[in-house]
């Protein structure tokens, strides 16, 4: 497999061949960046820091067909990192009102209204339920790549998403679509 090459390759100090993997799924990194920074600019820092701890760390990498999920999840710790480092991680009350604001500004991946609904949907959620839920039916990650992302357990992240998920289904009138 061509990812598996490229890994050994980077491992060997190839920066052409670590540059190949991460272009391969940019637009991901940056979406996923995206989602935890709320801005272009912050969000290519985070993909920057992402990209020198990779090249940096790229030989603790035990399984190179683990490669995305490992760099994904160092690219959200750095998102998580500069938020605290800028006094942007805010408490929890405060986050639903900055959910709500964001909705207004100009955002390339809020641009629908279905998009904007759902932004809104999802700002009754805490951010934990709201971290998890975004990563797995936003980003599509599976349940174990969000747990170790998160450094939480995996019953954990299905809790959560349940749990949101219900939260959700009761705000929007869910039970009207129960079978019984």
């Amino acid at each position: 497999m061509m990812v598996s090459r490229l890994v050994r390759q980077a491992k060997k100090g190839n920066k052409d061949a670590l540059l190949q993997l991460i272009m391969a799924d940019r637009d991901a990194y940056y979406r996923l960046a995206y989602s935890y920074m709320g801005n272009e600019h912050d969000a290519m820092d985070a993909m920057e820091d992402m990209i020198v701890t990779l090249y940096e760390k790229i030989g603790q990498l035990q399984k190179a067909e683990a490669f995305y999920g490992w760099s994904k999840t160092i690219l959200v710790n750095r998102c998580k990192a500069l938020l605290r480092k800028n006094g942007m991680f805010q408490p929890l009350e405060e986050e639903l009102e900055a959910s709500v604001q964001a909705l207004t500004e100009a955002n390339p991946y809020r641009s629908t209204e279905s998009e904007m609904d759902m932004q809104a949907l999802l700002a009754h959620l805490n951010a934990q339920q709201r971290e998890a839920i975004e990563l797995r039916y936003v980003h599509d990650f599976p349940y174990q790549t969000i747990a170790d992302m998160t450094g939480v357990p995996l019953g954990t992240i299905k809790s959560r998403i349940s749990i949101g998920m219900q939260k959700l289904k009761e705000i929007i009138g869910g039970e009207r679509y129960e079978y019984h």
